[in-house]
């Protein structure tokens, strides 16, 4: 069967720093690449998730479309951060319909906010593996104003929401696509500007997830306050430009105590998933966003969990079409797991 582009989506991953676009087509081969492009934003205009200047970034969002080429209007976007509650709960055996009437009820017990601030979603996971009276339940909950704000974002920017999904759900996706490590237990985590999402997977299937604020910023804000210089100047000494502001030893020191902190608060994630799973073993850490292209973080990480810590490659069973430069698809593919996760969506998903 032949998949045509009608409920195709554009991918539009909405980092703090950088935006991400991403169309892809579903071919009788397989997906195909069409479109891809990022590009940066002003620091402060997105702050943990939260849009402070929606007309500013709708422009942005104008920019890279035009950039890019992209024609198509209907997109898919992510949100995550402290407004998003991603939980597996386990609940006593009831048909579907029951448990759309009850998810509310089961769910404020859970959900740290009120009840009536947030939108609620589920997915059956089936028998729960100790009790075979009961069923795992994966809920998410976000907050109405959250969402509200980055529906009004899409709006201004002139095209239509057709889903919007969770960052870690995002990744997962475009993983999914490009692995297959199906009988394996493998922690997925993206590190963006302000924002780090760690999401850990049994047998393809999402049993821990939390986004902590950590992430890229950190490193320029202390190379800022070291070397006495802007935020954008500290961004071209982080990528390895004007090294004559930091002298090299101190800029690595720098480097070396934020990823430590990175790789303390994943390992602690992963000891909260061995306390229930002490049985099994993660072997593989598939990183992704900016973060992940930091060399040091890599060789800490590993040395800390005893895993092989990867790159994810979200191209990597996706044929890049002839007008894109391969080449600069590849460098930059770290940053566009999130997009490219989303691009693969439908607009009929649910």
């Amino acid at each position: 069967m032949f998949f045509g582009p009608k409920n195709q989506l554009v991918g539009l991953d909405i980092g703090s720093r950088t935006i991400k676009a991403a169309e892809a087509q579903e071919t009788k081969k397989g997906w195909v690449l069409k479109k891809f492009g990022l590009i940066d934003i002003e620091p402060g205009l997105i702050e943990e998730g939260v849009v402070k200047d929606h007309q500013a970034v709708a422009g942005v969002i104008r920019d890279l479309f035009q950039k890019t080429g992209i024609r198509r209007n209907n997109t898919a976007i992510s949100i995550g951060g402290y407004s998003v509650i991603v939980k597996n709960i386990a609940l006593q055996n009831m048909p579907e319909e029951q448990l759309h009437e009850s998810i509310n009820f089961e769910a404020e017990q859970y959900i740290p906010f009120d009840i009536n601030d947030v939108n609620i979603d589920f997915q059956s996971l089936g028998t729960n593996e100790q009790n075979p009276n009961q069923m795992n339940v994966l809920l998410v909950a976000a907050k109405k104003d959250m969402i509200n704000d980055y529906i009004n974002l899409i709006d201004l920017a002139g095209l239509s929401l057709s889903i919007i999904d969770i960052d870690a759900f995002a990744l997962q996706n475009a993983f999914d696509l490009n692995y297959d490590d199906s009988g394996e237990n493998v922690t997925l985590i993206d590190i963006g500007a302000s924002k780090t999402s760690v999401n850990i997977i049994k047998n393809k299937i999402s049993v821990f997830m939390r986004d902590v604020s950590l992430g890229c910023n950190q490193i320029n804000t202390r190379i800022a306050d070291t070397a006495g210089c802007s935020a954008a100047e500290a961004e071209e000494i982080k990528l390895g430009g004007r090294t004559d502001r930091i002298a090299p030893d101190v800029l690595e020191n720098i480097f070396r105590s934020v990823v430590s902190d990175w790789s303390d608060e994943i390992r602690r994630a992963m000891d909260f998933f061995y306390s229930t799973n002490p049985d099994d073993e993660i072997k593989k850490i598939f990183l992704s966003g900016g973060g992940a292209g930091i060399k040091e973080f890599r060789g800490m990480l590993s040395a800390q969990t005893g895993a092989e810590v990867l790159v994810i490659d979200p191209f990597q069973k996706v044929s890049i079409d002839a007008n894109l430069d391969s080449a600069y698809i590849k460098r930059v593919a770290h940053q566009a797991a999130i997009a490219m996760g989303l691009a693969i969506r439908k607009a009929d998903d649910k």
